[in-house]
């Protein structure tokens, strides 16, 4: 037991030591970019290095698994050179048993990532985008899905059009049962309009079946409410936008994305993104467990047989090839090309039951 939790306490020690390193990296990297970015809105060192400690939590969650694989060539390299796995295995202790700690704290590094990391992340990105708009005046465009349907908001400088609607075709392109708000630059009321459906088509929507109240005029809205068949409305909006919107599933919180899948599909959208954003963060503590098995292959070995460069090497590019073939398969599962459960956890599966047949091949066998 004591054995177990040294093993775990210099696993700990490794990952933090090299998640700090990276961090930092990261750090003065996303200070160089949000200069570049933020460079005609002059903005302060001080605002530029808290927009950057914001991105830093997005940086470290999609590398995770990287960080994961170097801590495990450090420790197991430092475990070698001071001969302490050599120690573990004359004590009668076998490479698979001493694997157990390391391994379990992976895992749980995993589901601790996917529960804590994964909300933070989705806060830091949403607080990102929030004041980068503020700072660079760009067009403030909000999309979002409720129990109630689909919301847009667009603004310019003539003022701002909050849009609902019931359902949309799968690619949001057509709205129905939809109902426009207008107001003014100063947020006063200017119009309500409510149609059967409205078509989205480049700076213009198509509606049809119309009915429009002014609401800045005075009077009774009903009195001088009028009836349309057609009724072409100005946008900035584009269909890009809204896709890009609704393909960034790493901006919902883990734990409201079984609602946001169900409300997303009750608004006529396609929610497969979501569902394989789902499983992958779901598979994470597989896949850091991956990881590890591939780092630990290569690394527990005595340095003086020699080819340890060439083994950290391997083994760096081993994980490098399970990190392309994970977002590989996502993007097959995205598109529908092969089932989302599968392509969310058969590449970590499969990795881990490769590593240990590794592993029982050159320590056990």
């Amino acid at each position: 037991m004591i054995l177990h939790l040294y093993f775990a306490r210099k696993t700990l020690m490794a990952l933090a030591t090299v998640a700090g390193i990276l961090c930092t990296i990261a750090l003065m990297i996303e200070m160089i970019e949000q200069i570049r970015i933020f460079g005609p809105a002059e903005l302060s060192l001080g605002t530029l290095f808290y927009l950057s400690v914001l991105r830093i939590p997005y940086t470290l969650y999609k590398i995770f698994p990287i960080v994961m694989v170097i801590s495990t060539l450090v420790l197991f390299l430092g475990l070698a050179r001071s001969s302490e796995l050599v120690v573990t295995r004359a004590a009668g202790r076998s490479a698979m048993r001493a694997l157990k700690a390391p391994l379990l704290v992976a895992f749980l590094m995993g589901v601790l990532v996917v529960a804590v990391l994964n909300p933070l992340v989705s806060a830091t990105s949403r607080k990102f985008d929030q004041l980068k708009t503020e700072y660079l005046e760009e067009k403030s465009q909000i999309f979002s899905v409720s129990d109630e349907g689909l919301w847009l908001r667009q603004g310019d400088e003539n003022g701002q059009i909050v849009v609902r609607a019931s359902q949309s075709n799968l690619d949001g392109s057509t709205l129905f049962d939809v109902t426009f708000l207008g107001f003014s630059i100063d947020g006063a009321p200017e119009f309500r309009l409510e149609a059967g459906s409205a078509r989205l088509e480049p700076g213009v929507w198509k509606i049809k079946n119309a009915k429009r109240w002014p609401l800045a005029e005075g009077g009774n809205p009903e009195a001088l409410s009028e009836t349309l068949d057609e009724f072409d409305l100005p946008t900035t909006l584009t269909l890009d936008e809204i896709h890009d919107t609704f393909s960034t599933p790493s901006a919902v919180p883990i734990w409201e994305i079984p609602s946001f899948i169900n409300r997303l599909e009750k608004a006529g959208f396609s929610a497969r993104s979501y569902k394989m954003w789902l499983q992958s963060e779901l598979a994470l503590p597989l896949t850091l467990v991956a990881m590890m098995l591939i780092g630990a292959g290569f690394t527990m070995r005595h340095t003086r047989f020699g080819n340890t460069a060439s083994l950290v090497v391997t083994a760096l590019l081993l994980a490098f090839a399970f990190f392309f073939l994970r977002n590989f398969a996502s993007i097959l599962g995205e598109n529908g090309e092969i089932p989302i459960v599968l392509a969310a956890w058969a590449p970590p599966v499969a990795v881990i039951l490769a590593a240990l047949a590794l592993l029982l091949h050159l320590e056990d066998g």
